[in-house]
């Protein structure tokens, strides 16, 4: 599956964003998916995560209350991250990923990324 991930840009502390990233090549419903993040000069973390009935959710500690993670299980094709309250410590390049088993994505090794969204917290 192909994924390519949109909707990142410049955000005041304490504003909202939504990430989407749209599946092809195959239909997201076949795949858990998630979202990751990568901070300048720091590994890629991960974020938030979704089984592929849409029933389970993860998220990192850190963006719990925050961010919720969605999936349009009509189409097949879309995967959300809204995000708010945001922090400048939450700035960082975006990244959607799949996977067959929601325990891939769920502990970072997911086979197929998206590319990255930036998105930046700042006054």
């Amino acid at each position: 599956v192909q994924l390519q991930a949109s909707g990142g840009g410049l955000v005041q502390p304490g504003g909202s964003l939504r990430l989407s990233c749209a599946a092809a090549g195959g239909t997201s419903k076949m795949y858990a998916m998630g979202w990751f993040r990568q901070a300048p000069g720091k590994e890629r973390q991960f974020v938030a995560s979704i089984s592929l009935s849409g029933t389970i959710t993860g998220y990192a500690d850190s963006v719990k209350g925050r961010f919720t993670i969605s999936r349009d299980n009509a189409t097949n094709t879309m995967l959300y991250l809204q995000m708010n309250s945001l922090k400048p410590e939450d700035t960082a390049v975006y990244y959607c990923a799949a996977d067959r088993t929601y325990l891939a994505v769920r502990t970072g090794t997911p086979s197929s990324w998206g590319q990255g969204t930036l998105v930046t917290v700042s006054s």
